[in-house]
């Protein structure tokens, strides 16, 4: 028989799926291509489902008779193997992000006379609004948790942004842009103890403990669905590291970074003009420890944060830290600078890929903003965490608009920075 390839992401089947597989059965053998998750993520969000998950299903649809796994999102080094008569694709990746992918199957297929066949795009079916719909509906505790790992395993660098409540977890969840190429959104959240503080109005001294903290989550979980990384400052003591262990992974939380520091809660960006101790290295791996022992499922993560070249005790002491942290089981470590270059995170980066058996490496590019996803990826970064930029960027509206109110004794003047109702009604699921 003639072979006929098919190629798709299969994460959420509809009778799109199933009306291509019919017309590809047609032409002879349907052999399907399941994108895997670290093809899909090249060029949009994490599928709902793993790429075990989506094959097992794919293969038990009727009419197909293979299902190999497509590494990438060219088509080119399946086609090559397999060397099928027929690809069969709907017609709509004619334009967008598959549009060189399609031109490269055409190409491909010239060279043993294979043919594209383009069946149109079966009307009233949309993954963009069913993938919404699935968001809206929200997930639990233990999907939400394992994404961070499924992201290690298939992405490059992760891009994680702050969230300090309900309405900018929102803007973290759906805030999205096309490029040529592919389509960009955050990966996930961080929850700051700096941003969670200051929007209450509190000073960032360790002042809003967990209960509180754990209020500004729960608004977050309620209305979201990607994964959190949660800001535990030092994590307090060993056996109170447990508890917030326990009760982080038993809302869906994904990781918990912790930082080397004793003493009152000081923000380490002040570096050494306020007095500032760091733990022993010993000590802070009996937290580690503490932690490893306390969760229930190795889907949370434990990242341990180094303050050595915050705190000015150099390069090698903060690589020795980084070491050490490892084997004690830190599942990530990341490492702070409050300088204005990236100059010695690269110098650590490059350092750091040496460690035996390193572990994912996360940095925070707030006074260092300068440098690019692309530069810290090549560096070896795997998660970059914008930290605080929400929260310093509303700030500064919020008070023009305060000001412009007073000057004018209107508010006309001040609609120039602000959203319509309208459209901060449609951002809130359920409003209309």
């Amino acid at each position: 028989m003639k072979k006929v390839y098919v190629g798709m992401s299969a994460d959420l089947i509809h009778t799109g799926h199933l009306n291509i597989i019919k017309e590809a059965g047609k032409y002879g053998e349907v052999i399907v291509g399941v994108l895997t998750d670290k093809a899909i993520v090249s060029y949009k969000r994490l599928p709902f489902l793993s790429t075990e998950e989506r094959k097992t299903i794919v293969e038990n649809i009727k009419g197909v008779s293979e299902v190999v796994l497509q590494e990438t999102l060219d088509y080119v080094p399946n086609l090559k193997k397999i060397k099928p008569d027929y690809v069969v694709h709907g017609d709509d990746w004619r334009t967008g992000p598959q549009r060189e992918t399609r031109e490269r199957v055409i190409k491909t297929l010239d060279k043993w006379g294979g043919k594209l066949i383009e069946p149109k795009y079966t009307p009233g079916i949309s993954s963009t609004k069913l993938n919404w719909e699935v968001r809206e509906r929200g997930t639990t505790p233990g999907i939400r948790m394992q994404v961070l790992r499924r992201l290690l395993a298939s992405k490059g660098l992760i891009r994680i942004m702050e969230a300090h409540n309900g309405l900018t977890g929102l803007i973290v969840e759906k805030t999205r842009i096309e490029t040529r190429s592919s389509s960009k959104e955050f990966d996930g959240m961080w929850l700051s103890s700096l941003t969670d503080s200051v929007s209450k109005g509190k000073p960032d001294i360790g002042f809003v403990d967990l209960t509180s903290r754990m209020n500004t989550i729960n608004s977050i979980l309620e209305v979201t669905t990607k994964p959190i990384i949660y800001d535990g400052d030092s994590g307090g003591l060993p056996e109170h590291f447990k508890f917030m262990v326990k009760t982080l992974e038993r809302e869906g939380i994904s990781a918990v970074i912790i930082e080397d520091k004793i003493g009152a809660k000081k923000n380490s960006l002040f570096g050494t003009d306020v007095k500032q101790t760091q733990d022993s290295i010993e000590n802070f791996c009996i937290k580690i420890k503490a932690g490893i022992d306390a969760r229930v499922t190795e889907e949370f993560m434990i990242i341990a944060r180094v303050e050595s070249l915050i705190l000015k005790a150099g390069m090698e002491d903060a690589l020795e830290r980084a070491e050490a942290y490892i084997k004690a089981g830190a599942d990530g470590i990341m490492i702070h600078s409050k300088e204005k270059t990236a100059d010695e995170i690269l110098e650590f980066c490059s350092k750091y890929k040496k460690i035996t058996n390193n572990v994912p490496l996360v940095v925070v590019p707030s006074t260092y903003s300068h440098i690019t996803e692309e530069e810290l990826e090549k560096a070896g970064v795997r998660i970059a965490i914008y930290a605080n930029q929400l929260l310093r960027s509303a700030y500064p509206s919020m008070v023009r608009t305060a000001e412009t109110i007073l000057e004018t004794g209107r508010a006309q003047e001040s609609d120039e920075f602000c959203i319509s109702i309208k459209d901060i009604l449609t951002l809130i699921p359920g409003s209309k």
